[in-house]
C-alpha cells in the first residue's frame, strides 16, 4: 500500500485570466490529521474542490490511493473513499437528523433504484440495515438522542457534527473538513478537536482540514501546508510553521502565532 493516501502534482487552476492555484503539490500520509491554511482568497477551498472532483484542474494531477482521479466527478471520487464537508453547513433542511445521515449511506447502496417502488425483499432488508447503521453512527458521534429532531433545529455545533456524520456515512478513508470550527466559541472548538481525534481513531481515517482558528490548527495538526495566492509558501510541523517568517508576514501575524 502506498505511503501517501493523496498526492497532488503540479496543480494549476485558472478561471478566465485569473490563476487561482499555481503549482499546488502536497502529499498526505495515511492516518494523520493535517491542515491547509492561508488567508482569505488564498485558494484553499479551490484546492478542496479540485481534490474532490468539483473542479477539473487546468493542469496537473490528483492521485488517491495511487490512482489518478483527475477529472472524476464528485460521486465517483466519493465512491472511492473520499468525503468532505463544506465551509457553509449544507444539511437537508426538510429532513431529520437520521434522514440526513441516511443520505450518506446511499453512496454504497446495493439495491437498484427501481427496487424501492416494487418493495422487493432485498431492498427492504437493506433499508433496515442502513437505518440500523445510521442509528449506530449517530450514537458514535453523540447525536443518537437527536435522531428524530429536524436537522436545522440543532444547535450550531451539533449541526457541524451532523454534517461530519453524514460524510462518515459514505464510508471514507480520507475526510476533508472545510473550516469545521467556523462560528464556534472557544469551548466548542476545544470539543471539536477531541471529536476529530476520536473519529480519526474510531474510523481509521486520514483527515485534512482547512481552518482559520489557529488554536485548532496548532492543537490538532501533525503537519501543515500554508497557501498564499494559490501557491504553497511553507510546510512543516506546527512548531516550524509557528516560527516561519514567510507565514508570519503573509498571514498569521506574530501576535496570532504567539497566542495559538
Amino acid at each position: 500500500m502506498e505511503e501517501h493516501i493523496l498526492r497532488t502534482q503540479g496543480i494549476v487552476m485558472r478561471f478566465g485570466g485569473l490563476t487561482a492555484v499555481n503549482g499546488f503539490e502536497i502529499a498526505v500520509k495515511r492516518g494523520g490529521i493535517v491542515s491547509l491554511i492561508g488567508p482569505n482568497g488564498a485558494g484553499k477551498t479551490t484546492c478542496f474542490n479540485i481534490m474532490t472532483g468539483f473542479y477539473t484542474p487546468t493542469e496537473g494531477h490528483v492521485f488517491f490511493n495511487g490512482e489518478d482521479i483527475t477529472g472524476l466527478p464528485p460521486h465517483k471520487v466519493c465512491a472511492r473513499g473520499m468525503a468532505r464537508t463544506f465551509q457553509n453547513i449544507r444539511l437537508f433542511s426538510g429532513g431529520t437528523v437520521l434522514e440526513n445521515v441516511l443520505v450518506g449511506f446511499r453512496v454504497r447502496q446495493r439495491s437498484p433504484w427501481w427496487a424501492a417502488p416494487l418493495m422487493l425483499p432485498s431492498h427492504l432488508r437493506e433499508e433496515r440495515e442502513i437505518r440500523e447503521r445510521g442509528m449506530e453512527l449517530l450514537e458514535s458521534v453523540g447525536l443518537g438522542k437527536l435522531a428524530f429532531e429536524m436537522a436545522t433545529s440543532l444547535p450550531y455545533g451539533a449541526q457541524r457534527r451532523l454534517e461530519i456524520a453524514r460524510a462518515l456515512a459514505t464510508g471514507p478513508s480520507f475526510l476533508l473538513l472545510d473550516e469545521p470550527a467556523a462560528g464556534m466559541n472557544p469551548q466548542e472548538s476545544l470539543e471539536l478537536m477531541g471529536f476529530i481525534r476520536n473519529i480519526r481513531d474510531r474510523f481509521g481515517l486520514t483527515i485534512l482540514l482547512i481552518e482559520h482558528d489557529m488554536k485548532v490548527v496548532m492543537g490538532i495538526s501533525e503537519y501543515i501546508w500554508v497557501l498564499d495566492y494559490g501557491t504553497i509558501i511553507a510546510e512543516g510541523l506546527p512548531e516550524e510553521i509557528r516560527s516561519n517568517p514567510k507565514v508570519i508576514e503573509a498571514y498569521l501575524g506574530e501576535e496570532a502565532l504567539e497566542h495559538a
